[in-house]
């Protein structure tokens, strides 16, 4: 284990905290997305929405993707996760639980590189919630992807532009993507 700010960075097997409402987290590893959302059922909540964002074979222009790496800026990774939850928290307050996890390092293709978890009392909230972390995080979060395919290795089609997570609304583009992965 290595030393994150508050938390630890795992480079073991994952587990929930032991209280509380908010798991958040940067991890070398396996991610635990079944237990993410079973972590997040509580009796108050008869919803339970869970993202599982996956590491594919392919990205636009770029066939035959075998390896996906992540590295972040560690010190500021977890404070923002947690910024999030704050934020979802403040626009849905029957917000159950709420777990966001990525991974970093390699990921091998099919294995899950970031886990949303949110539960409330009903759907909608629970739907909102979990796609505001994952559409918040993609675009507040300091973490980069260095793809390798057939043709070469980059660190991304282009450069991304961390906002601050208080004007994420603005930043965060809601609309379906054109590759509907």
């Amino acid at each position: 284990m290595k030393r994150c700010a508050d938390r630890w960075l795992y480079d073991e097997p994952v587990q929930p905290p032991d209280r509380g409402d908010t798991w958040t987290g940067l991890h070398e590893g396996p991610l635990p997305v079944e237990l993410a959302s079973a972590w997040a059922v509580l009796p108050s909540c008869g919803a339970v929405v869970t993202f599982s964002g996956t590491a594919r074979d392919h990205a636009d222009g770029r066939a035959g993707v075998t390896d996906l790496e992540y590295e972040a800026y560690v010190e500021h990774v977890v404070p923002r996760l947690d910024q999030i939850v704050a934020r979802a928290r403040e626009q849905w307050p029957d917000l159950g639980r709420m777990a966001l996890l990525h991974r970093i390092g390699p990921v091998p293709v099919t294995e899950s590189a970031v886990v949303v978890v949110a539960s409330s009392p009903h759907r909608p909230t629970a739907f909102e919630a979990a796609r505001f972390g994952i559409d918040t995080l993609k675009a507040t979060v300091p973490i980069w992807k260095r793809e390798t395919w057939e043709g070469g290795t980059s660190w991304g089609l282009e450069p991304q532009h961390i906002t601050d997570v208080d004007t994420a609304d603005s930043a965060v583009d809601r609309s379906p993507p054109s590759d509907a992965a």
